[in-house]
């Protein structure tokens, strides 16, 4: 049996997030009908996380097993082949039986975009919340210092996490206030945040709730210190709103 690693990138708009639903169509459900067609044998994909309904991913890692004898090269091409345009294969190679995506990860980066513009580009719609007024990017700065290393992020944490544990770890948080975006050739003259969040792990919806707070706080509905208490309350209703799900992007999985 050989252990196939898969870097994928996809957009996730159109999907029921990552993990297989009764409902929806999903990124592990067509990787897994793209194998079959490729191999004609059923195998199950795991991948190094799960991203919600409307999540994108630059990139997301998954392995899969087989008794084929396809080599990665091939396994990309044909697999590309049978996945829907908004889903690709980046990479693919031949890895160690005992590599799992998620167990082996270091860490991961995500990054979210804000559009401070209404209305927002059209070509930013389907990746970016739409807020259309200007936000205190100095008082959020502040505040994300507050969340660095490791705490209990229960306040953050979306209902129906089945992580053992609430305690995480948190490297690093920059917000970048950009007055333009380069989008394939062209440049979008529109003010953009992008807000990037790197850790060891993450509980669900944790990403996208701590960035609901920093917008609570560059709306100066809070105040930067304000961070701290809801921290330290352990109570998911003392924090901000849970920011939508188009705007979040997987980055990068550190292994």
């Amino acid at each position: 049996m050989r252990n196939i690693k898969l870097i994928l990138q996809y957009d996730g708009t159109d999907y029921s997030g990552w993990q297989i639903q009764k409902n929806g169509a999903t990124i592990q459900e067509l990787l897994e009908d793209a194998i079959f067609s490729v191999t004609n044998v059923r195998s199950k994909v795991v991948g190094s996380g799960r991203t919600d309904a409307g999540v994108h991913a630059f990139e997301q890692v998954a392995i899969f097993e087989t008794t084929s004898t396809l080599s990665p090269d091939v396994f990309l091409q044909a697999l590309n082949a049978n996945l829907p345009r908004d889903i690709g294969i980046t990479g693919c190679e031949e890895c160690p039986e005992d590599f799992h995506p998620r167990h082996r990860a270091k860490g991961k980066k995500y990054s979210y975009i804000i559009s401070n513009k209404r209305p927002a580009p059209v070509f930013l719609n389907r990746y970016s919340w739409e807020l259309g007024f200007q936000l205190n990017i100095k008082a959020m700065r502040e505040a994300s210092e507050y969340l660095i290393g490791k705490h209990d992020f229960s306040s953050f944490q979306g209902s129906g996490c089945s992580a053992k544990h609430p305690v995480r770890e948190l490297n690093n948080i920059t917000i970048s206030d950009m007055p333009s975006l380069e989008f394939i050739t062209f440049r979008i003259d529109t003010p953009v945040i992008k807000i990037t969040i790197e850790g060891s792990a993450f509980l669900r919806h944790m990403v996208r709730n701590i960035v609901g707070t920093l917008v609570y706080i560059g709306k100066e509905k809070y105040h930067p210190e304000k961070i701290k208490e809801i921290l330290e309350s352990k109570d998911r209703r003392n924090a901000g709103p849970t920011a939508p799900a188009c705007g979040l992007f997987l980055e990068k999985i550190r292994y």
